[in-house]
């Protein structure tokens, strides 16, 4: 895995070309990310670094939370991720990082959650068929059958039916960065991403 950042969704809006064709985007709010921790194959057993970001209240923490920020001289932060390196020496303990990672035209996979859609039915979590909507009818939307009898007697594990859609950690991948605020530590990205505005997202190059 890349060394990625966090940052939060904005909103989608649209803007054109140097042709005048209309590109859907997507802008990004993109750090700046802390560096918390530096992990190595040698006293962990494997390279990584951890990142924080979202200043927060000191008591919106737990004690072990706090003591481990403190330990490393860090500031109170929301939210806490960690990535694979290749090479951990690279990096060190407050350092920061913002969208100067990134260029215009690089390929980048989000990382969020989707928006919840609460309980929902076979046609529209799973897109059934319905049953016949003519009068005498009575399987309008009804699941059907969900397994056979006496043997094996249950239903068996991964049977879609009824339930909660959405709210789900999805992955989109290969968005292409249109633009790059540097000033603002603006992304804008081609496409949709998860979630609504707001939304806490991962923002990782793509290989």
């Amino acid at each position: 895995m890349s060394l990625g950042l966090l940052g939060n969704k904005i909103g989608m809006t649209q803007i054109f070309d140097k042709s005048g064709n209309i590109i859907p985007v997507t802008i990004l709010k993109v750090g700046p990310c802390v560096i918390t921790q530096v992990k190595t194959t040698l006293k962990d057993g494997y390279n990584a670094i951890q990142i924080g970001y979202g200043n927060i209240s000191p008591k919106m923490l737990t004690q072990p939370q706090l003591g481990h920020l403190q330990k490393s001289n860090i500031q109170p932060v929301r939210y806490l991720k960690e990535f694979h390196v290749s090479d951990p020496n690279n990096f060190k303990i407050g350092q920061i990082l913002n969208v100067e990672s990134f260029v215009t035209g690089q390929l980048v996979n989000i990382t969020g959650k989707s928006i919840g859609k609460g309980f929902s039915g076979l046609q529209k979590r799973h897109n059934f068929a319905r049953g016949p909507m003519t009068h005498g009818s009575k399987n309008h939307r009804a699941p059907g059958s969900i397994g056979m009898g006496t043997t094996p007697g249950r239903v068996l594990p991964g049977k879609r039916m009824a339930g909660q859609l959405g709210n789900k950690t999805t992955n989109i991948k290969k968005l292409k960065i249109v633009q790059v605020n540097h000033d603002e530590n603006i992304l804008v990205v081609k496409g949709a991403v998860p979630g609504k505005p707001g939304n806490l997202l991962s923002i990782i190059p793509s290989k």
